[in-house]
């Protein structure tokens, strides 16, 4: 059974840091692009940030550009999302996705990955 258990969330004030882990099991996703999502309070889902199975592509939303890094480790089969100069705005459940397609182009849509986690709350507090 494959499983994706985020983790790393909290409550933090603007400008603060986190960094937030993402684990598999149940199969290996070396050779596929894993993302990040995340939902707010009364709105969809969106897209956050992206990353090649290699992790030598990334993209990111323009409202995190800049300020996000995605990362992955392929030998512990996680993946990262490192989020610096959090403002108030970025207060959302985040979710960890993953393509089971091997394909050449990144992703943004929720519909267009296979496998989701559970999700962390990150709450800024202004």
């Amino acid at each position: 059974q494959v499983q994706l258990v985020e983790s790393g969330g909290g409550l933090v004030q603007a400008g603060d840091s986190l960094r937030l882990s993402c684990a598999a099991s149940g199969r290996t996703f070396t050779g596929n692009a894993m993302g990040w999502f995340r939902q707010a309070p009364g709105k969809e889902r969106e897209f956050v940030a992206a990353i090649s199975w290699s992790g030598a592509r990334t993209y990111y939303a323009d409202s995190v550009k800049g300020r996000f890094t995605i990362s992955r480790d392929n030998a512990k089969n996680t993946v990262y999302l490192q989020m610096n100069s959090l403002k108030p705005e970025d207060t959302a459940v985040y979710y960890c996705a993953a393509d089971a397609t091997r394909r050449p182009s990144l992703r943004v849509g929720v519909n267009e990955y296979d496998y989701w986690g559970q999700g962390t709350q990150v709450t800024v507090s202004s």
